[in-house]
């Protein structure tokens, strides 16, 4: 049953990197560019949500949907000043940018909290569900994280597949050119996709914190990390792979720190990682780009 309870927890918490993930991958594909401050606005969910509950005494509920708010305006912000300007520019230019952002989020987190952790009031009252004649207990958290990443999947794939905002993200990272000459305006479809993983990074945030119930300005650096490796792991720019990536990440994780040493399990999945990438450079579920001379 030991084996079972971890392979749960496991998938729990690929389900958070996979929610997380999600927002890179999406960013990735539409808009070419890797968001590293996307780590720092989970950071940012999890304080909105704890400023409501815990400081204001809030519903739970609104204290998601404050923080879900919150991130997106937020995203949208950052993706208006910091990288509009730089849609022509290198690579590199847009890389350091996202880096100076993500420290910038967690320094005004630092001046406006603080750097002592903050113990998050779970926002799940889901009681757990126990099996087995009570040996396997499956808590409420646990339940939720894997239904919310369902229901994200769900959601996110019908949006891209039957929306008109959907079908123009697809154009956009196809050929941002050609899907301008059919009068898709990409710096807004860009924004809402900015928009949209930003709303699911507060989702991750607020579901990472109730899982484990501590807060600092660094809280969303290491799983924004893993989710980014989760991202790579199931094929940059593939929404299903981000899925997979994440929970496979997840389980690697849990499993390592269960049967070998908690202090070598982060170690284990960026080793992971590399054999993945030395076979399959693109990630499980990743298409081969090829370029045009």
């Amino acid at each position: 049953m030991s084996f079972l309870s971890y392979l749960i927890n496991g998938i729990s918490l690929g389900s958070i990197y996979a929610i997380i993930a999600l927002g890179y991958t999406m960013v990735y594909g539409i808009a070419k560019m890797l968001n590293f401050a996307h780590g720092d606005i989970i950071m940012v969910g999890g304080f909105a949500a704890f400023t409501v509950v815990s400081t204001l005494g809030g519903n739970p509920i609104v204290g998601v949907l404050t923080a879900v708010v919150i991130c997106t305006v937020l995203g949208v912000t950052i993706e208006r000043i910091a990288y509009k300007p730089l849609r022509g520019a290198s690579p590199l230019a847009v890389l350091i940018t996202a880096i100076g952002v993500s420290y910038l989020l967690q320094n005004v987190a630092l001046l406006i909290f603080g750097s002592n952790a903050r113990q998050f009031t779970s926002v799940v009252n889901v009681p757990a569900l126990k099996l087995a004649d009570g040996q396997l207990s499956i808590s409420g958290v646990t339940i939720v994280t894997i239904i919310s990443c369902i229901l994200v999947m769900v959601v996110l794939t019908t949006f891209i597949n039957r929306t008109k905002m959907g079908q123009a993200m697809l154009a956009v990272s196809e050929d941002k050119g050609a899907a301008t000459l059919m009068g898709i305006d990409v710096n807004r479809t860009i924004a809402v996709t900015f928009a949209i993983g930003s709303a699911l990074a507060a989702v991750a945030g607020v579901l990472l914190c109730s899982a484990y119930p501590s807060l600092t300005p660094y809280t969303g650096s290491m799983p924004g990390i893993k989710a980014f490796v989760a991202a790579v792991f199931g094929g940059i720019g593939s929404i299903p792979g981000a899925m997979i990536g994440g929970i496979i990440l997840g389980v690697i994780e849990n499993l390592s720190k269960a049967y070998i040493s908690s202090q070598l399990s982060d170690a284990i999945v960026f080793s992971v990682l590399i054999i993945v990438l030395l076979v399959r450079p693109t990630g499980i579920l990743g298409k081969t780009i090829h370029e045009k001379v």
